[in-house]
C-alpha cells in the first residue's frame, strides 16, 4: 500500500537528487591566476583558499587556471575561459584606456606584493647601479614599473641599467645567484628561497621599496555580465578571500605550515619568520581602499604607456559593491586594511 509518507519520502528524495545533480552539472568558477605555483606573498590565499576548503565551505566550486603574466590572463578572461582573474592595476587600466570599459575590479587578495631589490654585493647604493644589468620580467611589467620608480626616485635614470628580461621571479633569482646579472626586482620570499646567497646582498629592503611606491598592485577583475550574471559566486569568493586572509593574519603560523608543501627551500623558521613579516599587509576587508586606489591610478596615469592615453575615472574600473556587501555580512577587521569609500 503506497501511503502518503512514502510519496513524501519519494519526493524529497527526488527533490534531493534533483539538486544533487544541479550541483554536479554546474560550471565551475574559474579564476586565472599569473603564477605557476603558490607564491611566497599574500597572494597565496588565492591558491590555499581552494587547497584549505574555504571555497567550498562557502559554496562555490573554483578551479584555478593557471597563465603566465598579466597579459596572457586578460585576453583568457575575455576568451571566456574564466570567470575572474588576478591582474596588475596597470593592466587594467591600459585596457580602460582603450576605450573598453567591460573589466571592473572587485577586490584585491594582496594589495602590494612585498618587493625588494637584490643585487651583487659590490654594489652599495642605487646609483652605484648604473652601467649593470637589472632582469625584469618584461619590459613594462609590474616590478619593471615600480623598480622604475624607486630607482628613478633617487635621480637615477633606468635608461642608465642594462635590463634583461627574464620572465618569472624564481628565475630571475637563479640568474641573480648564477651572477648573470647584477640586480633584480623579487618578493622576500623569493629572496629568502635563494639557498646560497653569498656575494648577494638586498639592495633595497622591503620598506623602502614600499615607501617609494606605494601603490595597489593586483585586483581581482571580472567582465561586466559576468558580475551581473554570476554575482552570487563572485560574494562568496570574495567572502572566502577574505576570512582565509583574517585567518592569516591572526595566526601567521598556520600560513607558514599551509605553505609548507610549497616552499620546500624555506625551513620552518625562515617561513614562520617570513609570514610575520606580512603583518598588516593581509586583506582582511577586501583590499580596495578608495584613498589608495585614486594615487594607484594617479601613479599609474602618469607612466609612459599612458601618455597619450584619455582620462580614466575610478568608477571606470572599481565596483566596491561586492567587498562592500560581505563587510556587511560579517563586519569590519580592525587593521591596516581600512575600507575607505
Amino acid at each position: 500500500m503506497i501511503t502518503k509518507s512514502f510519496i513524501a519520502r519519494v519526493l524529497i528524495t527526488l527533490v534531493m537528487a534533483g539538486g544533487y545533480a544541479s550541483s554536479l552539472q554546474a560550471e565551475p568558477f574559474r579564476v586565472i591566476v599569473t603564477h605557476l605555483e603558490p607564491p611566497l606573498v599574500p597572494n597565496s590565499v588565492l591558491d590555499l583558499a581552494a587547497e584549505l576548503g574555504y571555497f567550498s565551505r562557502e559554496g562555490v566550486d573554483v578551479e584555478l587556471v593557471r597563465v603566465q603574466q598579466t597579459p596572457s590572463a586578460i585576453a583568457a578572461l575575455i576568451a571566456g575561459e574564466g570567470e575572474m582573474a588576478n591582474v596588475s592595476v596597470k593592466a587594467l587600466l591600459l585596457f580602460h584606456a582603450q576605450g573598453d570599459h567591460s573589466l571592473i575590479a572587485i577586490g584585491s587578495p594582496n594589495k602590494s606584493i612585498p618587493f625588494l631589490i637584490a643585487s651583487r654585493s659590490e654594489i652599495k647604493t642605487i646609483s652605484d647601479l648604473k652601467g649593470h644589468s637589472f632582469g625584469v620580467g618584461r619590459i613594462g611589467s609590474l616590478d619593471h614599473s615600480l623598480s622604475t620608480q624607486v630607482i628613478e626616485a633617487t635621480g637615477l635614470s633606468m635608461d642608465d641599467l642594462s635590463i634583461v628580461t627574464l620572465g618569472q621571479p624564481s628565475v630571475r633569482a637563479q640568474a641573480l645567484a648564477a651572477n648573470r646579472i647584477d640586480a633584480t626586482t623579487m618578493s622576500i620570499g623569493t629572496w629568502m628561497s635563494i639557498p646560497q646567497k653569498d656575494g648577494l646582498d638586498i639592495l633595497v629592503p622591503q620598506e623602502a621599496y614600499y615607501k617609494a611606491a606605494p601603490v595597489i598592485n593586483k585586483v581581482n577583475i571580472v567582465k561586466s555580465d559576468v558580475l551581473k550574471n554570476r554575482r552570487s559566486e563572485i560574494l562568496r569568493v570574495q567572502r572566502a578571500l577574505i576570512k582565509i586572509s583574517r585567518d592569516f593574519a591572526e595566526n601567521p603560523n598556520s600560513w607558514a605550515l599551509a605553505m609548507k608543501p610549497h616552499a620546500t627551500k624555506l625551513n620552518d623558521a625562515n617561513r614562520i619568520a617570513l609570514a610575520k613579516s606580512f603583518t598588516g599587509n593581509w586583506s582582511v576587508n577586501g583590499g580596495i581602499n578608495k584613498i589608495e586606489l585614486e594615487f594607484t591610478q594617479d601613479w599609474v596615469l602618469r607612466t609612459d604607456d599612458f601618455k597619450n592615453a584619455p582620462p580614466i575615472t575610478l568608477s571606470e574600473w572599481i565596483d566596491f559593491s561586492v567587498v562592500d556587501e560581505v563587510l556587511a555580512e560579517i563586519g569590519i577587521s580592525p587593521g591596516s586594511d581600512h575600507p575607505a569609500r
